[in-house]
């Protein structure tokens, strides 16, 4: 499998990590305290933050090569997509019952992970056309 080298790329995971990495320690240190503003379950955003603080570390690892294979790229793509989706799914499927603030902390972070996932995704298309021609 080919690998693929773009500074654009590499700045969108560095972000991803960032971002995932603040949500992460977040949802794991203040699951109890987030609890009665979030409407959150510690059951639920503990887990949460425990997966995406090395999540976290292997992106930004991942943002600090020159070069990164392509399969391991498409892994974030889906991770983020997957993650996205799963979170609109929990709110609107009534799995769980947010306060207002949580329902939109879900949505928001929901969306900010679906971004990443587009940008990647974008950047491993363009790759492949430039590849093309």
């Amino acid at each position: 499998m080919s690998a693929i080298s773009s500074s654009f790329l590499r700045k969108v995971l560095a972000l991803d990590a960032v971002a995932s990495g603040a949500t992460g320690l977040l949802l794991a240190a203040g699951a109890g305290p987030l609890e009665g503003l979030l409407g959150l379950s510690p059951a639920l955003t503990r887990p949460a933050g425990l997966f995406l603080i090395p999540y976290a570390l292997l992106v930004a690892w991942m943002a600090s090569r020159p070069s990164l294979p392509r399969g391991a790229v498409w892994a974030v793509v889906v991770v983020n997509a997957l993650w996205a989706v799963e979170s609109v799914t929990l709110v609107g499927a009534g799995w769980v019952h947010p306060t207002l603030l949580g329902a939109l902390f879900i949505c928001a972070q929901a969306a900010v992970v679906a971004l990443f996932g587009l940008l990647q995704f974008a950047t491993l298309r363009q790759d492949r056309v430039a590849r093309a021609i």
